[in-house]
């Protein structure tokens, strides 16, 4: 799956989340839909660097900034500084290579 399709999958308001993608793109997924709370709900309970990024991302988003801070030094990762949009392709990108 590309990134493109990827967006394209988030754009239709009744989809359903697609089961066969890795939890970490899911809450990416979700997180895309402005589904902060289901995207939250996936990663709190992982504890790997790539899902203490999103976990990470998904603070910034909320606007809660010292608890991105803290997830980013989980993440072993420095708190970007370019806006969230962009953070979230970066993240979306690197994972679909990863998954591949």
């Amino acid at each position: 799956m590309t990134l493109d399709d990827f967006i394209q999958a988030t754009r239709d308001s009744d989809a359903a989340a697609p089961q066969e993608l890795p939890e970490l793109l899911l809450a990416l997924w979700h997180a895309k839909r402005a589904e902060w709370d289901k995207a939250h709900e996936i990663v709190q309970s992982l504890e790997t660097h790539d899902a203490a990024w999103v976990h990470a991302h998904l603070h910034r988003v909320e606007g809660d900034l010292p608890n991105a801070r803290y997830w980013y030094s989980r993440a072993d990762r420095a708190e970007p500084s370019y806006d969230t949009a962009t953070e979230w392709r970066a993240i979306t990108s690197l994972l679909l290579e990863t998954y591949k």
